[in-house]
């Protein structure tokens, strides 16, 4: 049993005639009596009474399969429909991951600019913490994920988005908010307030103090770099957080970024995805904005070396 066979059948029994039901399947009209006794042939009863030649009246057998393959029809129209929508980006959905800081300072403007050109496409975001989003990636949970280090899987494939700094900041009261640079031997009487998440940033400042010596007074641990910003704000400490998370702040005048002798550690953040072929049709499409931007963006910071990271995506992505 075909679907041209059942669309031949359905047009039979609403035009009435072998003639116009060829006419509205574009089939000749032997053809369309050849699929009629087929179905009757595998079905093993007819589908019509034919002791009215004028009047074709459907039999039980006929009934049944009326309904059925109406159903079928629909089912395979809405499946063509849904196809349709789904390649041409008026449906589907991508699913993203991406940590704190990533969530709050990147993908608000990457998925900007995507909802600009797909506006139909779903978008559902998932905060992890960074270790987490290969593990999540692979067990297909996550379409993407935004990582500021390489993941060693090789089933995993990664596209450079932009690079960022840490930054050292502190009240617009403390001692050295007017300091025009600093040196991390200065530092050791300071009191910080550090995330308590581990991370290659935070093993990099570690990492620094040691060598030179000097003592990481971390006083108090925060989970969110939201808080560390409030308290360093309220000149509780001062603290090391990516130079995107501070750029409002910064330009109101409720942080100060004092940049450091001896310490710099600049990363690059990534949209990471499996290495696959069988991406669904809105995640290629998506895949392709963040190389568009990516050029954009990484070439404005190569240019204009200096300024903060949220400036130069600002810059770039609108």
């Amino acid at each position: 049993m075909e679907l041209m066979q059942l669309e031949m059948f359905v047009a039979m029994v609403e035009e009435g005639s072998f003639r116009r039901a060829a006419d509205r399947v574009f089939r000749t009209q032997p053809a369309v009596t050849m699929a009629i006794r087929k179905l009757e042939q595998e079905l093993g009863a007819p589908l019509f009474d034919r002791s009215n030649r004028s009047d074709y009246a459907l039999t039980d057998s006929g009934e049944l399969l009326y309904e059925h393959a109406k159903r079928l029809l629909n089912l395979r129209d809405e499946t063509i429909s849904a196809l349709e929508q789904l390649h041409t980006f008026r449906s589907g959905r991508i699913r993203v991951g991406a940590n704190e800081s990533t969530s709050l300072y990147l993908l608000p403007q990457l998925i900007l600019e995507f909802r600009e050109q797909y506006p139909k496409i779903k978008i559902e975001v998932s905060r992890h913490l960074s270790a987490r989003l290969p593990h999540e990636l692979r067990q297909r949970n996550l379409d993407f994920a935004i990582l500021s280090f390489l993941p060693d899987e090789t089933d995993l494939e990664a596209t450079p988005i932009m690079r960022d700094e840490l930054a050292f900041i502190v009240s617009p009261g403390h001692r050295l908010a007017n300091q025009e640079r600093v040196h991390i031997r200065e530092l050791g009487a300071e009191s910080f307030i550090a995330h308590n998440v581990r991370s290659p940033s935070r093993d990099k400042v570690i990492d620094t103090f040691r060598r030179f010596q000097t003592p990481l007074n971390i006083t108090i641990e925060i989970t969110t770099i939201e808080t560390i910003k409030r308290f360093v704000g309220m000149n509780l400490g001062v603290a090391f957080v990516p130079l995107m998370c501070v750029r409002e702040e910064c330009e109101r005048g409720e942080l100060v970024v004092v940049p450091i002798d001896g310490f710099r550690h600049e990363r690059t953040l990534w949209v990471v995805r499996r290495r696959t072929d069988a991406h669904a049709h809105a995640a290629q499409a998506f895949i392709r904005m963040i190389d568009s931007i990516s050029e954009r963006l990484l070439g404005t910071q190569q240019s204009a070396a200096g300024r903060s990271a949220g400036k130069a995506l600002s810059d770039a992505v609108n």
